[in-house]
C-alpha cells in the first residue's frame, strides 16, 4: 500500500476544480425528445444525454471559437456565454457524411460527438435551433474554448454555469475524472448486493482498477515509469481477477485491456522487451475464444505480432 498511499495526493497538485463545483443530481442518460415532439427536422433514436459537449472546439473550429470569445469579451480572463446555434448536416464532411455541425453567428463552432451521429437524423436543408453554452479559460498555452449544446425540449438543464465552470485545464480534467472514478467505485460498493460484488472483483489492495487511470497517466507524464508500471501491474491483476470471476458465471468476458496496454508501453520505454512480450501473451491467455475479435484483444494481438516481428528482425 505504500505506493498507493503516495498516490492519494498525486492529482491534487494541479489546479483542480473544487469538489463543490461538480454538478449534482444529474441523470446522464435521459432520453432526448423524439421527432414527434414538435421538431420535424430532427429524428432521435438513441438514448443519450440531452446536454452534450461539442467536439472540434479546440481543433478544427478553434478560430471560430476564439472569434466568438473576442466579440463577447470573454477572451482575457475567461468566462461563459449562452447563445443560440443551429444544427447543420454536413453530408460532404470528409470524416463522416453523417456529421452534424453546430453553427453560431454564422460560424461552425463544433460538432456533435460520434455517438450521436447514428441517433440523430437531420433532414437535408433543415435547420434546428439549439441553446449553446460556451466557456473560456486563459491557460498557460493560451485561451481555451469549449462548448456544450442542449438537445432536449424545454429549458436547458446545463451541467455548468457562470459561477460553476467546467474543468478546462489538463490538470483540472484529470482531477475531475479521478474524482468521478473514485465516486463511481464508492457508490457501487455502498449499493451492496451484486453491484458491490462486481466492484470487489476488480479491487486489489483496496483499490479498484478504475481508480488508477489518472494516477497512471500522471506518473507517466512525470517520467516515474517504475511507479507507473507497479500501478499498472496491480490493475492488470485486478482486471484479470474480475474477468476470471465473471467467466465462472458464464459471462465470457476478457479483462479490461487498457492497463495491459499501458504496462506494455512502459515496459517498451524501459527496454524490457521480454517482459512486454510475456505480459501481452498473459493478456491473450485470459481472453475467451469468442472475444478474440474485439477491439481490445485485437489491438493487443497486433502489438504482440509487431513486437515479435521486430525482435526476430533484430535477432533477439
Amino acid at each position: 500500500m505504500g505506493l498507493l498511499d503516495s498516490l492519494r495526493g498525486l492529482l491534487g497538485r494541479g489546479a483542480a476544480a473544487p469538489e463543490s463545483n461538480r454538478p449534482t443530481n444529474i441523470d446522464p442518460w435521459r432520453t432526448p425528445a423524439s421527432a414527434g415532439g414538435g421538431n420535424p427536422s430532427l429524428s432521435v433514436t438513441l438514448r443519450l444525454p440531452d446536454c452534450v459537449q461539442l467536439s472540434g472546439t479546440t481543433t478544427t473550429c478553434k478560430d471560430a471559437m476564439l472569434g466568438f470569445a473576442r466579440r463577447h469579451g470573454i477572451d482575457r480572463r475567461g468566462g461563459c456565454r449562452e447563445t443560440v446555434g443551429r444544427l447543420r448536416h454536413e453530408s460532404d464532411n470528409p470524416k463522416s457524411d453523417k456529421a452534424i455541425a453546430v453553427v453560431v453567428e454564422g460560424e461552425r463552432v463544433g460538432y456533435l460527438p460520434g455517438a450521436y451521429l447514428e441517433g440523430f437524423r437531420l433532414i437535408e436543408g433543415a435547420a434546428k435551433e439549439v441553446p449553446v453554452q460556451i466557456f473560456t479559460a486563459l491557460l498557460p498555452k493560451g485561451l481555451r474554448c469549449e462548448a456544450w449544446v442542449w438537445l432536449g425540449d424545454g429549458t436547458p438543464e446545463w451541467l455548468w454555469s457562470e459561477t460553476n465552470h467546467p474543468p478546462m485545464s489538463p490538470q483540472e480534467k484529470a482531477a475531475a475524472n479521478h474524482r468521478d472514478n473514485v465516486e463511481l467505485v464508492r457508490e457501487g460498493l455502498a449499493e451492496g448486493g451484486g453491484r458491490a460484488e462486481e466492484f470487489r472483483r476488480g479491487t486489489v489492495n483496496g483499490v479498484h482498477y478504475l481508480e488508477t487511470v489518472e494516477p497512471i497517466k500522471q506518473l507517466k507524464r512525470e517520467g516515474r515509469l517504475d511507479e507507473a508500471l507497479a500501478l499498472c501491474m496491480q490493475s492488470v491483476q485486478a482486471a484479470e481477477n474480475e474477468a476470471v470471476a465473471e467467466r465462472a458465471e458464464g459471462l465470457g468476458r476478457e479483462p479490461a485491456p487498457w492497463y495491459t496496454e499501458q504496462a506494455a508501453i512502459v515496459l517498451r520505454k524501459l527496454g524490457r522487451l521480454d517482459e512486454e512480450e510475456a505480459l501481452l501473451r498473459r493478456y491473450l491467455d485470459h481472453v475467451p475464444p469468442e472475444s478474440m475479435g474485439n477491439t481490445g484483444p485485437r489491438d493487443i494481438r497486433e502489438r504482440l505480432d509487431k513486437l515479435v516481428a521486430k525482435r526476430a528482425k533484430a535477432g533477439k
